[in-house]
């Protein structure tokens, strides 16, 4: 499978530099390709190729002295920005086919742009040097902060400048499995808003609403960002310390889905959740309080870490009534109102927890082997009926539905 790893990049000023001039001019032959593409479309003719566009707009126009600067930087990111638009292209006609999810036609890249990236093959000949640096094409040996090794020898290296400031080697990397020790744990996940994640088990995992908690923070640098002079240096700076206010967020976010869910791979043989909604959801009033939670990326690392590890990975349909459902009998009790949390079952009496409830009715939609014992709030005892069993006012007991012998 593969797998890919990121660094941060630490570029001196020359560096930086050159890495803006690959940028500014990876954007220029995206949109004029983009631009070709769009003016044959509009006028009836033939779609261009990748090949005639490449001779077109890299190889003629270094000729040129309107885009002889094109020289200055590899023709190996010139020729992916190429391939990036084919990508795109592919990408949203197959849409239009229900072959993936739909998206939108490909469309100009502006240079006011925060996010950058380019992206070398082999063919640029790039290499990681033996003082651990990451020697680039007409860029030079930028130094990387490696956090780990590399499972293997990676086959791309795409540089990428985010809102922040901050740059980062992505590579491409082929990884093999490995096999975890078998366990018989197998657990159910529902997904939510007052905790981010309560198990099958009865385990409660609190949501840490990360996003709420830098409000405050977020806010201030935001109205500092508002009385800035447009164009103004003093304006990009504060742009830089909202992103970078925005960016802490989002990584401590991501820190906290890897190490919840290498904890339920390695301590399950099978995981199940259910595929919610998320579109969806973040069209509501809960919008914040969604993307605040990331369950699309959560549930994105459990499944492929469940693969790379030799677990197995359920996801049930959204449509499963899972918490209307009693995990102990299995008789339909119908939909319940939100701010209901722990609800009686009319039937067998136990006292049920919503939400973990729920987590076992997903495990067990999935085909997995969970008790439902950890639905089950306390006990109770369940009255008799009328019907069923009693005693007649002058002592003599009765059985109903058992013939006299």
């Amino acid at each position: 499978m593969q797998l890919r790893y990121s660094f941060r990049l630490y570029p001196n000023g020359p560096q930086r530099a050159a890495l803006a001039r690959a940028f500014g001019c990876v954007r220029v032959v995206y949109n004029d390709a983009l631009r070709a593409r769009e003016t044959a479309r509009t006028g009836g003719e033939a779609f261009p190729r990748t090949g005639y566009l490449s001779k077109l707009l890299i190889t003629e126009a270094k000729k040129t002295e309107e885009r002889a600067w094109l020289g200055e930087v590899s023709a190996v990111v010139l020729q992916q920005s190429l391939r990036d638009l084919d990508t795109a292209y592919r990408n949203f006609f197959d849409g239009l086919k229900g072959k993936r999810p739909r998206m939108g036609a490909p469309r100009f890249r502006s240079r006011k742009d925060n996010r950058q990236a380019v992206r070398f093959t082999a063919n640029a000949r790039w290499k990681i040097t033996t003082g651990g640096d990451l020697s680039l094409p007409k860029i030079g040996d930028v130094r990387v902060k490696w956090s780990r090794n590399l499972p293997s020898v990676p086959s791309t290296v795409t540089v990428i400048k985010d809102a922040a400031g901050r740059y980062f080697a992505s590579f491409v990397v082929e990884s093999g499995t490995e096999t975890l020790p078998e366990t018989e744990s197998v657990v159910g996940i529902d997904l939510g808003l007052g905790h981010f994640a309560v198990l099958s088990d009865g385990t409660k995992i609190d949501a840490p609403r990360f996003l709420r908690r830098a409000e405050k923070k977020l806010r201030k640098a935001q109205q500092a960002l508002s009385r800035k002079v447009k164009g103004s240096n003093n304006r990009d700076k504060a742009r830089i310390r909202v992103a970078r206010a925005h960016a802490g967020v989002a990584d401590a976010r991501r820190e906290f889905h890897h190490q919840l869910s290498t904890t339920l791979i390695r301590e399950n043989q099978a995981v199940a959740v259910e595929d919610l909604a998320v579109k969806g959801l973040a069209r509501t009033r809960l919008a914040k309080s969604v993307h605040d939670a990331g369950w699309s990326a959560f549930v994105a690392m459990l499944e492929y870490k469940a693969a790379k590890y030799g677990r197995t990975f359920h996801r049930i349909g959204r449509f499963e009534p899972t918490s209307q459902v009693c995990s102990v009998c299995g008789v339909k009790d119908g939909p319940k109102p939100l701010h209901v949390r722990v609800w009686e079952c009319g039937v067998c009496g136990a006292v049920l927890d919503r939400d973990i409830n729920a987590a076992v009715n997903v495990a067990k939609a999935a085909g997995l082997a969970v008790s439902a014992c950890g639905a089950q709030i306390r006990p109770v005892l369940v009255p008799a009926q009328r019907v069923e069993a009693g005693t007649h006012r002058d002592g003599q007991p009765t059985v109903v539905g058992i013939p006299a012998l």
